[in-house]
């Protein structure tokens, strides 16, 4: 085992050193830069530009050399610590950042919890019970909530909590916590606002989970093992719980690849729609701008936390699932 992590940790150096290749490259391929696209804003509002200014930002940053030089700067800045500076807040990467990824987690974590706690119970009832009323209401709920465009499911429920409860869900707390520092006050705000985007979030996942949690007990509760145990009088709670269930949640492991950089990256579209605080929008503000080294440092961020969770959830596996191995060959 230590072996296999040592390899595979070998072997994530030089993943991400290509992917934060293909990263700056990708947001090198449009036309122009940043300062390119303010100075256009700046002229169609009717402002003056100053091209002093302009010129002191490329010199300051490195615009002004080639594209290799920016690049091996850019990465030895991220080995230190320093993820550049985003241009249109006019600060720190880390600074920008820092508020709304505190939020991002809180809120994907509680609906990670959320998918979780409605989903086993549910997909375990599916499995147990097929082909009954129970199950058949069940599936139709699971399709119905992937057949729901979440942004669709936003504006519903943006709406009806306005009508039924008085809630206005337009940010994750009311508008005088904006640039206040955590307080109880504010946790209550945040609490109460966020009901609603861990509903719309979770509502597609939870759907997808209680379908694949079914299917794969299915198929396990038909095995041989499982009718042995059965024949031996093991009591239905336990013959379910020991092997059945636990072989089933392999693909629950294997999710912890995706999952990880799910809870920095949030629902996008929901959070635009929700003007939530969290960092999806951020993201997608600066791949717009162009601003490199926010935009940069989040996906390499993104794809770290990917590269990490595949790891952990290989390595989970393999401790949960006895019949998979870390190594190749033939086992005789």
């Amino acid at each position: 085992m230590l072996i296999y992590i040592v390899k595979r940790l070998l072997t994530a150096i030089p993943t991400l050193l290509l992917i934060s290749l293909l990263v700056f490259f990708i947001i090198e391929l449009p036309p122009g830069d940043y300062f390119e696209n303010y100075i256009a804003e700046l002229q169609a509002m009717g402002e003056t530009v100053d091209p002093h200014k302009i010129a002191y930002l490329k010199a300051e940053y490195g615009f002004d050399q080639p594209m290799i030089v920016r690049y091996l700067n850019w990465v030895g800045g991220m080995l230190h610590g320093d993820f550049g500076y985003s241009f249109e807040y006019e600060l720190p990467v880390t600074d920008v950042v820092g508020n709304r990824l505190f939020l991002t987690i809180f809120v994907s974590l509680v609906t990670i919890i959320f998918t979780w706690l409605i989903a086993f119970p549910i997909g375990i009832y599916s499995a147990t019970h097929q082909y009954s009323w129970g199950d058949y209401g069940l599936t139709f709920l699971g399709l119905l909530g992937l057949a729901t465009p979440n942004f669709l499911l936003a504006l519903i429920l943006m709406y009806l909590a306005n009508i039924w409860f008085g809630t206005s869900i337009g940010h994750l707390m009311d508008a005088q916590y904006l640039d206040q520092p955590m307080s109880w006050a504010k946790f209550r705000s945040i609490s109460e606002h966020m009901v609603i985007p861990v509903i719309v979030i979770g509502t597609a996942g939870t759907a997808g989970m209680i379908r694949r949690l079914r299917a794969n007990l299915l198929d396990e509760l038909h095995k041989q093992y499982v009718i042995t145990a059965r024949a031996k009088g093991v009591p239905p709670f336990r013959a379910l719980v020991k092997y059945p269930l636990r072989m089933s949640l392999n693909f629950f492991i294997a999710d912890i690849g995706s999952i990880l950089p799910a809870v920095i990256s949030g629902a996008e579209v929901v959070a635009i729609v929700l003007s939530l605080e969290t960092t999806g929008p951020l993201l997608i503000r600066a791949l717009q701008s162009q601003d490199m080294y926010l935009a940069g440092s989040f996906l390499m961020f993104l794809a770290a936390l990917t590269v990490a969770g595949v790891l952990i959830s290989d390595i989970a596996l393999a401790i949960l699932d006895p019949r998979i191995r870390l190594s190749g060959g033939v086992r005789r």
